[in-house]
């Protein structure tokens, strides 16, 4: 599963709505740009972009911040949504560098230029679909088009379309957790090869595990990330790594060196640590005494660096081959299993 943390724009601003009622607008941030920065060195692969402007009245006016938003994101993608009506627009953000289209009214008003957007860009388009109490509303949720959102879904999957990103309005910016039930019918609904991404509620990694449980490929992220009730690092290690820790909290990891196969050492991971060492390649556990992170080396620098990591078939155990910088047992041995029995 991936995590998309998200930046609403109004008016060149980094905004949140309530329930995407306009009247509740506020500022969220002082720079968006920023922001995307911040968002990439976490680790996000994805940051979903919405032109608020765009999606009230279908005319798009951030187009310069876009494109500094995009850039300052990079490698990370940039997914936009909010005014993309036409072929037209579509050429008009590409150009900008944005990587998948997210069309919203324009797929109810219009059904025939989502399929020529799927047919000239393919898996770069992505349909979202705004319901509240079931039901497909449009131009920025403010308009209520009287369509079935299961419906709407399979229309949508029969286009040809890869991806969609389903919010439940009654959701968005309440920090009260996502429409588990809704997801689960939607996504039974559609055929296997469609990706559904959730969006609104998203408050606390409990979260991001029940959204992971109920099959959901992606989530989407906002007012949680700047209210700070989620962690966007730790997030995007549960949304990434966390079935390896269903079962328990910690597993052991050993550890190996990846050139000779001698054992050198156990550890105890969760998913941060195994999210860390992923990111950084230095082999990071967790300190059941001192309940932190702990990256081996930090002391001594005698680092463990990761090469590959590997789990067994029950998914309980880690092994870890790494390349040590020095011994890596506190005796000075190279390894920490030298001790006969």
């Amino acid at each position: 599963m991936e995590l998309y943390p998200a930046i609403d724009l109004k008016d060149g601003q980094c905004v949140r709505l309530v329930e995407g009622r306009f009247n509740t607008v506020h500022k969220v941030a002082d720079d968006p740009v920023q922001i995307a920065g911040q968002y990439r060195d976490a680790g996000a692969s994805v940051i979903h972009l919405v032109d608020l402007d765009g999606a009230l009245n279908g005319k798009r006016k951030n187009a310069e911040k876009v494109k500094l938003i995009v850039d300052a994101a990079a490698p990370a993608k940039v997914e936009l949504g909010g005014g993309l009506r036409c072929m037209e627009d579509l050429h008009e953000v590409a150009e900008l560098g944005v990587w998948r289209f997210i069309v919203g009214s324009a797929a109810v008003d219009d059904f025939s230029f989502v399929q020529n957007a799927v047919e000239k860009y393919g898996h770069r388009v992505a349909v979202g679909i705004d319901a509240r109490d079931g039901f497909v509303k449009t131009h920025g949720w403010t308009a209520n088009s009287g369509i079935n959102e299961i419906e709407f879904a399979k229309k949508i999957a029969s286009g040809g379309v890869e991806t969609i990103i389903y919010t439940d309005i009654s959701k968005d910016g309440t920090l009260q957790g996502p429409s588990l039930d809704r997801l689960k019918s939607i996504k039974s609904a559609l055929p296997g090869q469609v990706t559904l991404v959730a969006s609104g509620g998203v408050s606390c990694l409990n979260d991001i595990r029940g959204l992971r449980h109920a099959g959901v490929q992606a989530a989407i992220a906002g007012k949680a990330l700047y209210a700070g009730t989620l962690d966007l690092t730790e997030g995007l290690a549960q949304a990434r790594h966390g079935e390896l820790f269903d079962k328990q909290d910690l597993v052991p990891a050993i550890v190996q060196h990846a050139e000779t196969s001698q054992v050198l050492m156990l550890g105890y991971m969760n998913c941060f640590s195994l999210y860390r060492t992923l990111q950084t390649r230095r082999v990071t556990f967790w300190s059941r005494s001192r309940k932190t992170l702990w990256t081996k080396g930090e002391t001594s620098g005698n680092f463990l660096i990761s090469r590959e990591i590997l789990t067994d078939c029950d998914k309980d155990t880690l092994l870890v081959r790494a390349i040590p910088s020095g011994p890596i047992c506190h005796t000075g041995n190279e390894s920490c299993f030298f001790c006969k029995v």
